[in-house]
């Protein structure tokens, strides 16, 4: 099982494509400007260090001369969307129709390659799916950022220079490997890449030619990358044929606290007063579980086994793992209703994409300059938002919600 954590564009990818999106905006910190001298004497420190001793001399040269520190980076690695977006804001864009549909399509597109990892690594291919919209909007948004760059940025500035220092190592390993072209080797700030988003380390352990060209390729080709995403949620402990979990009720007064990683067989649940979200008993065959509480009791609950912790040894984030998890439910079922049983515990829901959408097409009218509307709320946005929190009289504090989006729609146009 790999230890390495996952660092993606989340928000970039939603939540990064999930949301995965954010990230690949500029945010709000003013990036800073780094010293090429201090840059400079850290490289040649680090090719001397045991983590670069199987990086050549002609690799280390071709990649590293006249290579310049990023700034804009170092806002980033505090705004992960994973940990600062509130639940239901992170799950709203993540698993939102657009995707779920999407999701569906390429399940159906794809599986007969699907079949065939699933007949191998033994992971449902709906979570593979799944992974691959969250990661990257099913290959739409992998990330521009030159991994050589960010990652050596990262490993001589701002915190976890450790980590990043292993990371950069693997990327450069990979190039003198000549698994994927220097043109290509690029991704999110944090240094993750391809279709399903892939760190350089990750990589390295786990990526595989399922295609059989010769080459692990997770940048184009869609089975490489599907294939080695089903690679690491095996070696995770992915158990075949169980259920990552389901939606549960709580009695009323119930005072437990989250507790994911301790688990119980059905008998002990049932025992607790838990059910189904609609309330008929909890499955005989399930797994052992865990109780997630994902905003405490008031919200959503879930009890969830093994296979949901493979899916948040991809990326260390609760909601992450929780939006995978709902959306291969989703897209391996007909229905149309993307919500859970239990609302979040908020009077003003996340927005969709679509949503986010028309928030931003609402804005330009009133003469907002924020680009073309994406769904991804980025820095331009957020001013705009405020600037019209402001003047509407409400909390200015730049986020997209339903109630910013009511008051917008009732407000005739006026250019600001």
């Amino acid at each position: 099982m790999l230890n390495t954590q996952h660092l993606t564009l989340s928000l970039a990818s939603l939540l990064i494509a999930a949301c995965l999106a954010p990230a690949t905006h500029a945010q709000d910190a003013i990036a800073p400007i780094l010293s090429q001298t201090e840059f400079n004497q850290c490289l040649t420190g680090l090719q001397h260090s045991s983590d670069f001793a199987r990086i050549s001399n002609d690799t280390w040269k071709q990649y590293t001369t006249n290579l310049a520190p990023d700034g804009s980076i170092l806002p980033l690695l505090d705004k992960q969307p994973e940990f600062t977006l509130p639940a239901w804001d992170y799950m709203a864009m993540l698993v939102d129709k657009e995707r779920v549909a999407d999701g569906r399509a390429a399940y159906q597109q794809w599986l007969p390659v699907l079949r065939q990892i699933q007949s191998r690594y033994g992971v449902d291919p709906a979570i593979v799916v799944s992974v691959w919209g969250v990661e990257s909007n099913f290959g739409k948004i992998t990330g521009g950022r030159p991994l050589v760059q960010s990652l050596g940025t990262l490993s001589c500035f701002g915190r976890r220079q450790a980590y990043f220092r292993t990371e950069f190592a693997a990327a450069l390993q990979i190039l003198q490997n000549g698994d994927i072209a220097p043109d290509k080797l690029n991704g999110s700030w944090a240094g993750a890449f391809g279709q399903t988003q892939f760190m350089p380390s990750t990589f390295l352990h786990t990526a595989v030619d399922f295609d059989g060209d010769g080459h692990r390729d997770v940048v184009g080709s869609v089975p490489d990358a599907l294939a080695s995403t089903a690679n690491f949620l095996h070696q995770a402990g992915y158990r075949t044929g169980e259920p990552w979990g389901l939606e549960v009720k709580l009695p009323a007064g119930y005072a437990g606290s989250s507790a994911r990683k301790n688990k119980h067989d059905v008998a002990y649940w049932t025992a607790q007063g838990i059910t189904q979200a609609n309330g008929k008993p909890l499955p005989s065959n399930l797994p052992d579980t865990g109780l997630l509480l994902p905003t405490g009791t008031q919200g959503p609950a879930f009890l969830t086994g093994k296979n949901f912790d493979t899916i948040y040894s991809y990326n260390a984030s609760e909601n992450y793992a929780l939006a995978i998890a709902q959306l291969s439910t989703l897209v391996g079922s007909h229905g149309d209703n993307i919500g859970f049983v239990t609302p979040w515990p908020t009077d003003d829901p996340g927005l969709s994409r679509a949503k986010n959408r028309e928030l931003q097409t609402l804005l330009q009218a009133r003469g907002y300059d924020i680009g073309t509307p994406d769904g991804l709320i980025g820095a331009k946005t957020r001013v705009a938002i405020r600037a019209e929190q402001g003047r509407l009289g409400m909390p200015v504090d730049g986020r997209a919600g339903q109630k910013f989006l009511t008051a917008l729609r009732a407000q005739p146009s006026t250019t600001h």
